[in-house]
């Protein structure tokens, strides 16, 4: 279903966008549609769905009514056309490279991302002849002189993990557009609560919804928002591929968009606050946070983002064994990966994602023995803040 942009506030649309005013039964929420098909009363009606004539489901990995509800809602809450809803955020950005990449052809990305997806491009996109080049985010300069008659598509996160690094998407779309390179920005830190960079004319915008956008740490989710012509052959690639998420992990999904807006709140006021209170601690050596005058890339983000997120990163003024104790004493947030959910969450990326690398490949990837990436739910600030300091005391 295509999607005019909405003039509402995120907090209407998160809560209202989307869904049928009209449900089965007269409920106020989406119905779970627990079916694997769907069927016809009769062959003319099999017939008028094959020719286009109607706008209906047919089997279950080609879509589902609570699919839709939350494709709809993320694309009034983006400002985009269409809107596909996948199994996870990886299975979103492997099925559009696969969409999208013609063979033998030229990626370029930027340094600072999930290291999965760079796993997926050098080990699998490798394959299929497609060359990449790495350049350092937010350089403008590295990326124009980076694009080759063959480029296809620039692909960034903003903010990118864990760094933190906001991408000037302007500046980076009208230098592609100009030599016809596609742009999508991996969006997922600061969803569209925050950033809606399709209103920045990025070609594309992706999600894990497994973070802020479902916010209880309860499911797995990704998504793809973008103008009709561009999303349908993803869209066509999912039913192949076959990376759907199941009709009840979309209507937790669903339910957890309803306070995205209210939430985002609290996670980019506890992110601020606490990236504050840490740059003025002894024991830290560095903060990195977009709202922090400190941040390279702050400019950017006053100018388009609406708030930071929940995710600070910081460098502690010790070695692996020091890090490893103030983890081990923190109390109120949960030692794991991922973020965006209402609990907070910590982690040493040294140990939980890259322990399996060597530390010159450590180096190479910005991946300090004491570096932390913490992510803020929405608890009480002040707890997190006496967590913390009480942590670094073992420092």
């Amino acid at each position: 279903m295509e999607n005019k942009p909405s003039k509402r506030a995120a907090a209407t649309s998160s809560v209202h966008g989307g869904e049928l005013r009209q449900q089965e039964a007269n409920a106020i929420t989406t119905p779970i549609y627990q079916t694997s098909t769907f069927w016809f009363k009769n062959s003319q009606e099999v017939m008028d769905y094959q020719e286009g004539k109607t706008d209906r489901e047919e089997y279950g990995r080609y879509g589902n009514p609570t699919w839709r509800a939350v494709e709809r809602k993320l694309s009034e809450l983006e400002g985009g056309e269409e809107t596909v809803l996948f199994a996870s955020g990886m299975c979103a950005a492997t099925t559009t490279f696969l969409a999208l990449l013609p063979v033998n052809t030229h990626l370029i990305v930027t340094s600072d991302c999930y290291r999965r997806t760079r796993q997926f491009i050098d080990e699998f996109l490798g394959r299929m002849g497609v060359s990449v080049s790495v350049i350092e985010p937010s350089n403008l300069a590295q990326f124009e002189a980076a694009i080759r008659d063959d480029t296809s598509i620039f692909f960034t996160e903003s903010p990118t993990n864990p760094y933190l690094r906001v991408a000037d998407v302007p500046g980076f779309v009208e230098v592609a557009h100009a030599r016809g390179v596609k742009v999508i920005i991996d969006s997922t830190f600061a969803t569209p609560v925050n950033h809606r960079a399709l209103t920045e004319d990025a070609d594309l915008v992706i999600h894990s919804a497994t973070k802020y956008l479902g916010g209880h740490n309860d499911l797995l989710a990704g998504t793809v928002t973008g103008a009709k012509e561009i999303v349908d052959p993803i869209r066509k690639a999912l039913g192949v591929l076959g990376g759907i998420i199941d009709s009840h992990g979309a209507w937790l999904l669903l339910r957890g968009l309803k306070t995205l807006a209210l939430r985002m709140e609290r996670h980019n006021s506890n992110g601020l606050a606490l990236a504050r209170h840490l740059e003025a601690h002894p024991k830290v050596r560095k903060v990195w946070y977009p709202g922090l005058e400190s941040h390279p890339d702050h400019a950017v983000a006053m100018r388009s983002m609406d708030g930071f997120g929940g995710v600070v990163t910081f460098e502690i003024e010790t070695d692996l064994q020091g890090a490893i104790r103030f983890i081990d004493a923190t109390q109120v947030p949960y030692q794991a990966p991922s973020l965006g959910g209402v609990e907070s969450l910590i982690e040493l990326p040294v140990t939980m994602s890259f322990w399996d690398y060597t530390p010159e490949q450590r180096k190479s990837w910005g991946i300090t023995d004491s570096l932390v990436r913490f992510a803020c739910g929405i608890e009480a600030p002040e707890d997190l803040i006496a967590d913390v300091d009480q942590a670094l005391e073992h420092v």
